[in-house]
């Protein structure tokens, strides 16, 4: 597959601007929702959406175009796609961006990743217990907000977002069980048992944005069916793309420290690949991998083996066919016009971002 021959920076530009337009108006909402937890999460939710500082007080945090904002965007063009005013899916919007802060929050005390979007985590910020508590809140809030979704979809979308709660948690349930697992040997984590967890993990909630946006817009089940592969196709291709990032990525665009996948011996799908390549390189990983990777010469030295033996480049690969299914899955729907253009912009910066 081809991707657009523009430049990173053009695609961000493009990406910041579409990801402004359609998210936009799912922040006075978002805010709103918010507003109606106990005072002690809503602060700590507040933070986590990067409102205000850990003593609640506010900041003025530019949005990226790092994914910030993806999922409601989602909803609302996909309501548009359907036909419908995007308002008509703004409960879905902030719903399902609820439930990504809510799987934020626990996945960085799962991980115990110290920092998120250039500060330090809720849990780093807070403590343990009252993030814990900051993310049930999220949880709560996001079904009671689309429980009162008005319109026919309503049902539908809630019986969406309640599969996808379910699949999200094997997914988590995955990743963590992959941590006790060898490197090599029979049984090792395989790229195959990777990349279903990545899709539960990652995939079902992007389909489930994607799908709930039609419902709400009015589409049929089998449309929404159609547009949650689109979105899950685009989740898988997010992944392997924070994947590459959380080895090769710039700490001042990420957020996170240099590496830090590696440092934490995390299982990815780069690092999967270049193991089951065969090669002398992915021997040598192997070898490298046994023992907790800490200083920047083993860190260096296990980056050159993953490259060695084809890991970035496959994760490329796979990246690139994710996006095209997404894309086909896109056009294959039939969808036409600027909603359907501006999802196309933001399907392929999921990609280009780590270009």
């Amino acid at each position: 597959m081809t991707l657009d021959p523009s430049s990173p920076a053009e695609a961000e530009d493009r990406a910041a601007e579409v990801l402004s337009r359609w998210a936009s108006p799912a922040g006075p909402a978002l805010r709103a929702a918010v507003e109606t937890l106990h005072p002690w999460p809503a602060r700590m939710a507040a933070y986590s959406f990067g409102w205000a500082d850990r003593d609640g007080r506010p900041v003025d945090r530019r949005t990226a175009a790092d994914g910030k904002g993806l999922r409601p965007a989602l909803v609302l063009l996909c309501a548009r796609a359907a036909g419908a005013p995007a308002e008509s899916a703004l409960t879905g919007a902030v719903a399902v961006e609820l439930v990504h802060a809510f799987s934020l929050v626990h996945d960085d005390i799962m991980d115990g990743d110290e920092r998120r979007r250039h500060r330090a985590s809720v849990w780093r910020a807070h403590g343990v217990g009252p993030a814990i508590l900051a993310g049930d809140a999220l949880l709560a809030l996001a079904v009671a907000t689309l429980a009162r979704a008005p319109g026919p979809g309503s049902a539908a979308a809630m019986e969406r977002l309640s599969a996808t709660l379910i699949e999200l948690v094997h997914g988590q349930a995955e990743d963590i069980a992959f941590e006790g697992r060898p490197w090599t040997g029979p049984d090792a984590v395989t790229v195959e048992e990777y990349v279903a967890m990545a899709e539960a993990k990652t995939g079902s909630l992007l389909g489930c944005a994607a799908a709930v946006g039609c419902l709400l817009g009015g589409g049929s089940p089998e449309r929404a069916d159609r547009m949650a592969l689109m979105g899950r196709q685009a989740g898988l291709a997010f992944q392997v793309t924070d994947d590459l990032l959380g080895i090769w990525g710039d700490p001042a665009v990420t957020g996170k420290p240099a590496s830090s996948d590696l440092r934490r011996g995390k299982k990815t799908l780069p690092v999967l690949a270049a193991l089951q390549a065969g090669t002398p390189a992915a021997r040598r990983l192997g070898e490298a991998l046994a023992a907790p990777l800490t200083g920047e010469e083993d860190l260096e030295r296990a980056r050159a083996l993953i490259e060695a033996a084809g890991g970035r480049r496959r994760a490329r690969e796979l990246a690139g066919s994710c996006l095209g299914r997404a894309l086909d899955a896109l056009h294959a729907e039939g969808a036409s016009g600027p909603a359907a253009e501006d999802l196309a912009v933001l399907l392929r910066f999921l990609v280009e971002r780590a270009r």
